[in-house]
């Protein structure tokens, strides 16, 4: 393969729903390139893209494929992305290191769900898309159809320059209009060009005149040019069209049957003509906020993949960012501070790998057998880059992990953390709160998945278990307490006694000057606070009012550390407590026996005695959830939500698709993916987002202080 100009590059990814077509679209093209002789398909178990053993086993992709091709004078890096929603984080990393995108549109089917989560990512990453409607040669396939319901859902922006002259099996010929020819596929042999046949010349013209309209729009001599015309050239219409594209303002739609290989040769030809090279694409910026110019004469590799390979090992995908880079250069890791060696750099077509001597800025490649890289990290030579511009989605299913074998608990913790170079959307978590170790992942066929990986790969039994919800505790009014901790076992004794008020902390609320409690006042006076924000949510203010040396100051430290012992371990469920202010105002204390300890034990216990008193409460977890379904299940849906004790905010529709919005708690969404699947028949999604944290219902409260209780017997 020849070193291309940066010009020349296409960095594009293939996105779309499940059973779109990807793996064979990527057939197809590498077929027409002439990587592969023989096209391969998924019943068969014979593609380029679906190599991995889980992938062969379920017949699904599970990681993007990166390949390689050089057609029409420019080299395309393509990227052939899973179409499950569970496994969107693979679409994530490739939108953002593409320039541009292919959208694939299952011509039998219209539009769906795993269709428009992909389109919203391109919209909020500002990336340029095609439409591609492919499985044009169904017999359930209605053309005009499929782009009316492309139209309707994502603008008017999208402008179709293709169509076919018969949709179904009969389906050979294409209508290209910005060509102006009919081009007919058959028997392999390359497309024949003949003039648009008299049958659908009206249909062609009518269509040609809005495409012309389209580009004029994006170009201002165009649009002059046109007025004063009328027309505008098939140049002027490409040159139009390759404006409005890079700026998003035009998303064009063609079609395909990739699996007999009818108009793939013209898709790839018009990718190379229109599509932007990164020349075009978005600015980068590095984590400094610095612009980063593709043209600088130092390099920065940003490692955006890995892969494991038998008998190989990692396998490191990177985007050179800036610069150019060699065989055998020496650069810095600047995440780690390690220096590597690149002994030797590849392209990628799948799993095979072309050794090349140099690659261009914006292009992408491989290297193998990396010392110290991790995926995420940046190679430097002569610069100090990094970059950290992916942003994955939020984590929707979770499950307790734990090794059949717990001697197995290193061992699995390895396999997970290798894992998860391979898939970012994996996170691991070892709760100190929760005593679990706790696996977050985007739904539950993406775990189960995972499952399979280790039990079948690693060859190490593991167990999922529902994790327990992390509950917090805090008090709705003030109370009193003290506490005397007292102990003499010969020589010098223990002593100290505290007295302290606790009330419910809201910010800006000021202390109060007396607090009654029974027949007795009690008046501040505040020689001290400090507010300190917890790890795990809201802020324990510790105020010190003693007067006239009860205790003494070098005490007071022991008191708050006993205090927020006790905040780590809640009493009514052993749960975190949060958003509490203390105020130590008396106490006493012995010359000879007082100590820390006995100021930190005294300090624990009048805590909580006081938070017992103090009207505590549970708080639950609640979660921002949006779910986006057909309109025919939103009244099904919305019922399910509310059975899960959710509150519905809102809703709005997106063509034929429905979003709706509601806050749930997260002890309720546990098998909500599952769920949703059923009630929608793979047709919904769904994203949720940490909100806040609100009070249980009195019923559930008394029932997790039972079940605590229960557990602290057995105990």
């Amino acid at each position: 393969m020849k070193i291309y100009k940066t010009e020349d590059i296409r960095n594009i990814a293939i996105v779309g729903g499940s059973g779109s077509g990807k793996t064979t679209l990527t057939e197809s093209i590498l077929f027409e390139a002439g990587v592969i002789k023989r096209r391969g398909s998924v019943n068969s178990k014979n593609t380029v893209s679906d190599t991995a053993a889980v992938e062969l086993e379920y017949g699904y992709s599970v990681y993007s494929t990166v390949f390689s091709v050089e057609m029409f004078g420019k080299k395309f890096n393509f990227f052939d992305c899973p179409g499950a929603d569970d496994f969107s984080g693979q679409a994530v990393t490739a939108l953002n290191i593409c320039d541009s995108a292919v959208l694939l549109v299952n011509g039998s089917r219209g539009i769906d769900v795993g269709l428009i989560n992909n389109y919203r990512l391109i919209k909020k990453l500002g990336k340029p898309a095609f439409f591609v409607i492919n499985y044009v040669d169904s017999d359930k396939c209605e053309y005009d159809n499929v782009v009316e319901q492309i139209r309707s859902t994502f603008g008017n922006s999208c402008v179709p320059i293709q169509f076919p002259e018969q949709s179904g099996p009969a389906f050979k010929s294409i209508i290209d209009l910005l060509l102006n020819q009919k081009l007919t596929f058959a028997d392999g042999s390359p497309a024949k060009a003949e003039d648009i046949p008299g049958a659908v010349s009206d249909k062609a013209q009518g269509m040609r005149e809005t495409i012309t309209e389209s580009a004029a729009e994006n170009d201002e001599e165009l649009m002059e040019k046109f007025f004063d015309q009328g027309e505008l050239s098939a140049d002027e219409i490409g040159i139009g069209f390759r404006k409005g594209v890079e700026a998003c303002g035009l998303f064009p739609i063609v079609c395909t049957s990739a699996a007999t290989n009818i108009g793939v040769n013209r898709l790839v030809e018009i990718l190379g003509n229109i599509a932007p090279s990164p020349l075009q694409g978005k600015t980068v910026k590095n984590t400094k906020g610095d612009d980063v110019s593709l043209d600088s004469t130092k390099t920065s590799l940003f490692f955006f993949k890995t892969t494991m390979e038998p008998h190989i090992g990692a396998v490191s995908y990177f985007k050179v960012m800036c610069g150019k880079v060699r065989e055998g250069q020496d650069m810095v890791n600047a995440d780690r501070g390690s220096k590597e060696r690149l002994a030797q750099i590849f392209v990628s077509q799948g799993n095979n790998r072309i050794q090349v001597p140099e690659l261009a800025a914006g292009d992408l490649g491989c290297v193998v057998k990396l010392k110290d890289v991790r995926t995420g990290n940046t190679l430097n030579e002569g610069v100090d880059n990094s970059f950290n511009f992916i942003k994955y989605p939020n984590s929707k299913y979770s499950r307790a992990l734990r090794p059949v074998n717990e001697a197995d608990m290193e061992k699995m913790m390895t396999i997970v953390n290798r894992m998860r170079e391979e898939d970012p959307t994996l996170v691991i978590e070892q709760s100190k709160e929760l005593r679990q170790v706790i696996l977050y992942g985007q739904g539950e066929f993406h775990l189960r998945t995972f499952k399979w990986c280790i039990e079948n790969n690693d060859k190490m039994m593991i167990n999922f278990e529902e994790p327990k919800i992390p509950y917090r505790e805090t008090i709705t009014r003030a109370a009193r307490a003290d506490y005397r901790h007292k102990k003499q076992s010969g020589g010098a004794g223990q002593f100290g006694e505290v007295h302290l008020i606790v009330e419910p902390y809201e910010a800006g609320k000021s202390i109060p000057e007396i607090f009654r409690f029974g027949n007795q006042e009690f008046k501040m006076s505040v020689k001290g606070t400090e507010e300190y924000p917890l790890e795990w949510g809201g802020k324990l203010v510790y105020v010190n009012s003693i007067v006239g040396g009860s205790i003494d100051a070098r005490f007071l430290p022991a008191i708050l550390k006993g205090i927020m012992q006790r905040m780590e371990q809640g009493p009514l469920t052993g749960s975190y407590a949060r958003d509490v202010r203390v105020i130590v105002y008396d106490g006493k204390m012995h010359p000879v026996d007082s100590n820390e300890i006995s100021f930190l034990l005294a300090g624990r216990n009048a805590f909580s005695l006081a938070f017992k008193d103090a009207g505590p409460k549970i708080l639950e977890p609640i979660y921002d959830v949006e779910v986006l379904m057909p309109a025919e299940y939103m009244g099904d849906v919305m019922s399910d939500l509310q059975g899960r004790r959710g509150m519905i905010m809102g809703m709005e529709s997106e063509g034929s698709y429905q979003v709706l919005r509601a806050k749930v708690p997260l002890k309720e969404m546990a098998t909500y993916s599952t769920s949703l699947s059923s009630i929608t028949g793979g047709s919904g999604s769904f994203v949720m987002s940490f909100s806040s944290y609100e009070l249980v219902p009195t019923d559930i409260q008394d029932k997790l202080i039972k079940e605590f209780e229960a557990k602290q017997e057995e105990d």
